[in-house]
């Protein structure tokens, strides 16, 4: 049974910083490419940033280049997202997903239930 369980949301004030965490379960994770998706309310899906199987060529949205920074630590099944620099516009549910292949770009066939964070004065 896959499984992706995001934390480490949460209340942080803008130019603050966070690290999302992503634990998953049920697969070969250093197997698979993962992703960041976020969406803010009311609005649609965003794709944020995403990496290989092997934790290289990470890719990011130009929306959070040079602040956020995408990692894995494949013995411990673990995808991470740190986020400098907040601004409220970072506001959203966060969301860390599955690959379909090693490589990214792919389509993403599981998704965690997400973590909130509000970048908020």
């Amino acid at each position: 049974q896959v499984q992706l369980v995001e934390s480490g949301g949460g209340l942080v004030q803008p130019g603050g910083s966070l690290r999302l965490s992503c634990a998953a379960s049920g697969f070969t994770f250093s197997s698979y490419a993962m992703s960041w998706v976020r969406q803010a309310p009311g609005k649609g899906l965003e794709w944020v940033s995403d990496v290989n199987s092997g934790g290289g060529t990470p890719y990011y949205a130009d929306s959070v280049k040079g602040r956020f920074s995408i990692s894995r630590d494949n013995a411990k099944n673990t995808l991470y997202l740190q986020m400098n620099s907040l601004k409220p516009e970072d506001t959203a549910v966060y969301y860390c997903a599955k690959g379909l292949v090693a490589g990214p770009g792919y389509g993403m066939d599981y998704w965690g239930k997400g973590t909130l964070v509000t970048v908020s004065s």
